[in-house]
């Protein structure tokens, strides 16, 4: 099919272990056009409202469209769709890289999995060859450990992985899913979804060319649009990534301070922006696949050696999270909690929520728990957050509270805690002040999958 589609969907079933491909009709595509439509669709006709998201019968859906596999800016973008262990509803999340690209050039439109494996597995995609594979030795690594296993494993450096850390094995709602240590499908809990089916990681190798309509048509829009992106990002946006807009949003109003009880941090959103931020952890462009921005960052520093990180660095969300939200002006030990964050894999807007509420709840005497660790729970205090992460990632201790969501952990907490929360049918909101953005609230109010931007 000259059209953007393999019409090939690849589906499989890890009780079973049966693997199979089904087909899917152009009409149907242009109905839903891409991969977060396919994945509705497929929520819609399979799973039943009844069906909870840990539930093997609930599925997860990769899913990608149409221009996937080719070279337009913004191409790597996928989709994971299913429900969501924090909210019970709709749950879509994307992620960048080159993991969708993979999926596509092997063939497919699109990967549903559902049931649960007995032991743990991962799936190896290559091409038309699909293997459920043992994945014991690679249960407990984080997603980085994971992701080099793989590849060492297949003797591949190609191979593209994407895979669940710690805190998706043990059930942590907010876990996500680490696409090649370099981009995260962070949002709604997919993590753990992947978890309770056993699966720690899928892997994949696509060598196959994708036909479009007219080539030369979309070679030429491909050169427009890829030229324009790139003369409007390249001074700010490819120079210092999302970071770039965190003074101009404190000023605004538009970042989460104090979890959202304050109005301004001038100080704060100087050391932790740009172009401090690129000054001082080294930051670099690290691109998805065919994208000319690149504002992901690759960062490498060495000092404090307690901190010290070489990897992907934080995006503006975390930073409005892990460090406004908290009060936490040192970069370089947010960046080393995103780090974390990233290898547990745990989503870094919700885990910021949950520190950043943590230490209201102790400044307003509402926890009985005061410190993590022997740390005090207090605004400001950067190893305290290092400490939460990791219990959160390991579910243990203070970290267990929010196993399951905010919505269940402040109301152990009593009355008080609920009304303090601030989440939209049980998904915490993002680094965005919808009172400096009326547009906004409407917008969480309204959406599908809770609090999202």
């Amino acid at each position: 099919m000259a059209n953007g589609y393999w019409n090939k969907i690849l589906r499989v079933d890890l009780a079973s272990r049966k693997i199979w491909v089904e087909g899917l009709s152009e009409g149907e595509w242009k109905k839903i056009l891409g991969g977060a439509g396919y994945g509705a669709k497929v929520m819609d006709e399979e799973v039943p409202a009844a069906v909870g998201p840990y539930d093997p019968e609930n599925r997860i859906v990769f899913a990608v469209g149409p221009i996937q596999a080719t070279n337009v800016t913004g191409a790597a973008k996928f989709s994971i769709v299913g429900k969501s262990p924090q909210t019970g509803i709709f749950a879509e999340t994307a992620a960048g890289g080159d993991w969708g690209v993979a999926l596509k050039k092997a063939g497919y439109d699109a990967l549903v999995i559902q049931g649960k494996s007995e032991l743990p597995v991962y799936l190896w995609i290559n091409d038309d060859e699909v293997e459920i594979r043992d994945a014991g030795h690679l249960w407990g690594k984080d997603a980085f450990e994971a992701n080099d296993s793989i590849k060492e494993e297949l003797q591949d450096k190609d191979v593209k992985v994407a895979t669940i850390g710690q805190a998706g094995e043990k059930l942590v709602a907010i876990a996500c899913v680490v696409v090649e240590k370099h981009s995260v499908a962070g949002r709604c809990g997919m993590g753990a979804v992947m978890g309770s089916k056993n699966l720690k990681a899928i892997g994949i190798k696509g060598t196959k060319a994708l036909a479009v309509h007219d080539p030369e048509k979309m070679s030429a829009l491909t050169k427009e649009i890829n030229s324009s992106v790139f003369n409007s990002t390249k001074d700010w946006l490819r120079l210092h990534g999302t970071p770039a807009v965190l003074i101009g949003g404190e000023e605004a109003g538009d970042v989460p301070i104090k979890y959202w009880s304050g109005d301004s941090w001038k100080d704060g959103a100087q050391k932790i922006g740009t172009p401090n931020y690129t000054d001082v952890l080294n930051a670099k462009p690290w691109p998805c696949k065919f994208c000319v921005v690149g504002c992901h960052r690759k960062i490498r520093f060495d000092e404090p050696t307690s901190y010290a990180t070489e990897g992907a660095g934080p995006e503006y969300e975390t930073l409005g999270m892990l460090g406004a939200a908290c009060m936490i002006d040192d970069i370089k030990g947010i960046a080393k909690a995103n780090d974390l964050c990233n290898r547990y894999g745990l989503d870094t807007i919700s885990t910021g929520a949950f520190v950043a509420f943590s230490m209201e709840c102790c400044e307003k005497g509402i926890m009985a728990e005061k410190s993590v660790d022997g740390l005090p729970l207090e605004w400001g205090n950067v190893d305290a957050l290092i400490a939460m992460i990791h219990k959160i990632g390991n579910r243990e201790g203070l970290g267990a509270l929010f196993a399951d969501g905010i919505v269940k952990a402040s109301k152990s907490l009593g009355q008080e805690a609920e009304e303090i929360a601030v989440h939209v049918k049980g998904l915490d909101m993002p680094a965005h002040d919808p009172r400096a953005f009326f547009a906004l609230a409407l917008n969480y109010a309204t959406g599908n999958r809770g609090g999202c931007h």
